[in-house]
């Protein structure tokens, strides 16, 4: 009796050559796209961290300057030379808006481009 699961003729269908290579490329294409989206994501997610780093910054120097002096920065550059603020301004718009020497300037900040 012979086995029912047992082919006639003992031989495996070979799959061409090119199969192979089309499957080949594919996979590849497939890990560069995710690498890409990866990357990509990546970026954006360090950009949203930096303007929020900067703004903590720009917050707790305000109210450090507030503490020490007694009153609110007059400007931005204010910030800049006596208490060390840095940032890129390339990537970064800060507009800051002074109300009153005892009230907490409007601060906004803004980005220009996206790396």
């Amino acid at each position: 009796m012979s086995n029912r699961f047992e082919r006639k003729d003992n031989q495996i269908p070979q799959i061409p050559d090119r199969v192979y290579r089309l499957i080949s490329i594919l996979i590849f294409v497939s890990i560069a796209v995710l690498f890409f989206f990866a990357v990509d994501a990546t970026g954006k997610n360090s950009i949203s961290k930096q303007q929020e780093s900067l703004e903590n910054a720009l917050s707790r120097d305000i109210v450090q300057c507030y503490a020490i002096e007694g009153r609110y920065p007059p400007n931005l550059e204010y910030l800049e030379d006596h208490y060390g603020l840095t940032y890129d301004k390339t990537t970064f718009y800060v507009d800051y808006m002074p109300i009153a020497s005892n009230l907490y300037p409007d601060v906004t900040v803004i980005l220009i481009r996206n790396n």
